[in-house]
């Protein structure tokens, strides 16, 4: 901005958008003071870098106003996580495939925890078995992006949407 500008010759943009067209550090800052505004260097990678006489506490508002639009339009892709066992009854099972259902349309990534207690270590299969039936109950709406893992005695899957 202003004296800080190193470069011998500038490509100058008026207050209102207009090209000036390439002058000289010096008198691009004398413009500017015509003016009674900044000389900020808009694009100091091109050649000649582009420099615009506007004012520059409005220039900081609006870089600030941009980042903050650019932050509320973002979505934080969450983890949820559902808690499961070998043996789950039949309407535990449809509790849980609601919350997952809703987690999903929510935007959320899930990931499917089977636990394994005592002797249900020696009986693996079930929990491959649950969590296959769940691949397939949410396979129109979601697609396996970890498939079954086994971590000592849990057994887990991530699921993403669509």
């Amino acid at each position: 901005m202003n004296e800080e500008i190193t470069a011998p010759k500038v490509r100058l943009v008026g207050p209102d958008g207009q090209m000036i067209g390439v002058v000289t550090a010096p008198e691009a800052i004398a413009k500017a003071n015509e003016y009674g505004l900044d000389l900020i260097e808009i694009s100091p990678n091109a050649d000649p870098p582009v420099c615009k006489v506007i004012d520059y506490g409005k220039f900081k508002y609006e870089i600030q106003k941009k980042k903050n639009e650019a932050r509320k339009k973002q979505k934080v892709i969450a983890i949820k996580e559902i808690k499961m066992r070998p043996g789950i009854d039949e309407h535990d099972y449809q509790v849980k495939m609601r919350s997952v259902r809703r987690f999903l349309d929510e935007g959320d990534k899930v990931k499917m925890t089977i636990r394994f207690r005592g002797r249900e270590m020696v009986h693996m299969e079930l929990g491959t078995r649950v969590l296959d039936r769940i691949r397939a109950d949410v396979d129109a709406i979601a697609k396996v992006e970890q498939t079954p893992r086994t971590e000592g005695r849990m057994m887990t899957m991530v699921i993403a949407p669509k």
